[in-house]
């Protein structure tokens, strides 16, 4: 049960009771009507702007439509109270049975309480992380690949078809920079003085192991071949050793993919067969979305890749971006566009409805272009969708970590994994909104306080199964299956913190709808924070008064009926938190 999209409903069928009309005689577009929480609860469970969006189609004055509207409201069952705020606003109060059906429901279906079908199936591309495979993931890399990775388990929660997606950039002029630090790791482990690392190959000592690994393979006969024939053999060697590192790495956040897609592979041909790039361009060129010619300079300063020459542009500007892109130089070679093009192509013709990217925010004058092509190499069938998360900066205790031994200048994932856990790196990553620069302190989010916002939401779900297991020990001859719960005489429970934290669990089903349609998996965690603290709150209560308390042995309709509600809190937060890729633990020490 969606109570908003229920009571939503209900004020349309109250409008039809009235009757109304526009100028010209139709009926009004109710498209606008909605149904919401108030922002003050003082205020009422629910309000809806009916009155506000119908007045000017309708001829009235807002208060007065709230007025005949409210009286309709009023006799329904369920609306105990019906008050009209300001120009027109209408807050609604229900009854207590109304949060007692949503328990019962949410009871009824446990995990599967506020799964959607928003999606009805349609096919959604989520590509994230993306990292160039020349290094470890680093702190820069957890904060996307945590995002990406709880954007596609919602997504798939409220009834998408989702494919996870790393594209693998192994073309390029830093993948022969990376082989050839490899290589010189490989003379090092036969036993050469290297000396210091030249500028510009990679120092970091995660290329140690592969030059051991080179050097047990194929002895000093590397050494005996021009670069051009020890660059074969390096290049892929490397590449494979990366991608199981960074694969590793991401494990150690339980962040999957299901396609690693490479970047190489669409500049590979044959004589018999063109590479995905030139068949992207022959079909843009017989689409008219690529010409020859030349672009103006841009302002500031120049990029490498631009050229005071004809080269063979995309109609990019034609499609929101500022300005025309070059896909091919004057000189015959690719720009990188060209393959972002051609991979755009490539996941179209795989059939994406949606293609979400999620980058760095250093990628934020990639946004555009990115739509541009989106629009124009689907027709406008797919949309292209972009979120940017900004840094995250580590700190302990209030002190910026030092940097990375290991990977050279920067820390890696695997060090703050290592040192925090996987839980509190994946929750706080999303505790904050992805466009928002954060702060992450190992010390805080180690905290068993109700400050550590991962512990606190976490704790809460432990504290109802310990309520649960209480209750076995004190009450052995109570039936506690599902079956047993869910035919709870749920009337008995009419507390102000009881409804509560119903009236908090109703919100569910609108928040996963919500954080789908706007791509944000951090109002999920936001939430689960929200119905924690409902619940600890509700928990310190019977501290002080014991009749609030869960069980009763002297009362088992009573005690059942809560612990129908306890169950409840427990199903809603593991729901939350599988979507956010963090556990749900039963027990915590």
């Amino acid at each position: 049960m969606n109570i908003f999209a229920e009571f939503s409903e209900r004020v349309r069928v109250a409008l039809g009771q009235l009757d109304l009309k526009t100028s010209d005689g139709s009926a009004p577009d109710l498209s606008r009507v909605t149904v919401e929480s108030p922002r003050d609860p003082a205020h009422g469970d629910l309000a809806t702007n009916a009155a506000m969006v119908l007045s000017k189609q309708v001829g009235m004055k807002p208060r007065d439509l709230a007025e005949q509207l409210s009286a309709k409201l009023s006799q329904d069952a369920d609306i105990i109270d019906v008050s009209i705020a300001g120009p027109g606003f209408i807050n609604l109060r229900l009854a207590p049975s109304v949060w007692q059906a949503i328990l019962a429901d949410v009871v009824a279906k446990g995990a599967d309480f506020g799964r959607a079908n928003l999606g009805a199936g349609k096919k959604v591309n989520v590509e994230y992380v993306s990292a160039n495979p020349t290094g470890p993931m680093h702190v820069g890399h957890t904060r996307g690949a945590v995002v990406g990775d709880a954007l596609a388990n919602l997504l798939a929660y409220a009834g998408y078809e989702v494919v996870r997606e790393y594209y693998i950039n192994d073309a390029g002029s830093q993948i022969d920079t990376l082989a050839q630090s490899a290589f010189l790791r490989y003379r090092e482990a036969l036993g050469d003085d290297i000396g210091e690392i030249p500028a510009g190959l990679y120092p970091g000592d995660y290329l140690v192991p592969i030059g051991k690994k080179l050097a047990a393979e194929h002895g000093d006969a590397l050494k005996a071949m021009d670069e051009a024939a020890w660059i074969a053999v390096v290049k892929p060697a490397t590449i494979a050793a990366m991608m199981d590192m960074i694969r590793e790495d991401l494990a150690q956040l339980n962040v999957k993919h299901d396609v690693f897609f490479s970047e190489k592979t669409l500049h590979d041909h044959t004589d018999n067969q063109a590479s995905k790039i030139d068949e992207m361009l022959d079909a843009l060129r017989g689409d008219g979305l690529i010409y020859e010619g030349t672009l103006p300079p841009p302002k500031g300063q120049l990029p490498d890749d631009w050229e005071d020459r004809e080269q063979t542009l995309f109609r990019a500007s034609d499609y929101g971006d500022d300005t025309d892109r070059a896909l091919k130089k004057s000189d015959g070679s690719y720009t990188y566009f060209a393959a972002d093009v051609a991979y755009f192509r490539d996941k179209f013709l795989r059939g994406f409805d949606e293609m979400i990217y999620v980058l760095g925010a250093d990628h934020g004058g990639y946004v555009k272009r990115l739509q541009a092509v989106g629009k124009a190499v689907s027709g406008g069938k797919s949309e292209v969708i972009v979120r940017l998360c900004q840094l995250v900066k580590l700190y302990r205790a209030g002190e910026p970590v030092k940097m990375s031994k290991r990977s050279g200048d920067f820390i890696t994932l695997r060090e703050v994994v290592d040192e925090v856990g996987r839980d509190p790196v994946r929750f706080m990553m999303l505790f904050r909104k992805n466009d928002a620069p954060l702060d992450f302190d190992f010390q805080k989010v180690t905290e068993q306080s109700k400050d550590n916002p991962v512990f606190y939401v976490q704790y809460g779900n432990a504290r109802c199964h310990s309520v649960m297991r209480q209750a076995a020990e004190e009450l052995p001859d109570l039936d506690l299956s599902d079956e047993a719960l869910r035919s709870a005489d749920l009337s008995l429970l009419d507390d102000s913190g009881e409804l509560e934290l119903m009236a908090k669990m109703a919100v569910w089903p609108k928040i996963v709808e919500a954080a789908a349609e706007t791509h944000e998996p951090h109002r999920v965690a936001f939430y689960l924070h929200d119905l924690a603290s409902s619940l600890h709150g509700h928990w310190n209560r019977g501290k002080e008064m014991p009749h609030l308390r869960f069980i009763h042995a002297d009362n088992p309709k009573l005690t059942l009926a809560r612990l129908a509600l306890i169950r409840a809190v427990s199903k809603v937060i593991a729901s939350g938190l599988t979507i956010l890729g963090v556990d749900a633990p039963e027990e915590m020490r």
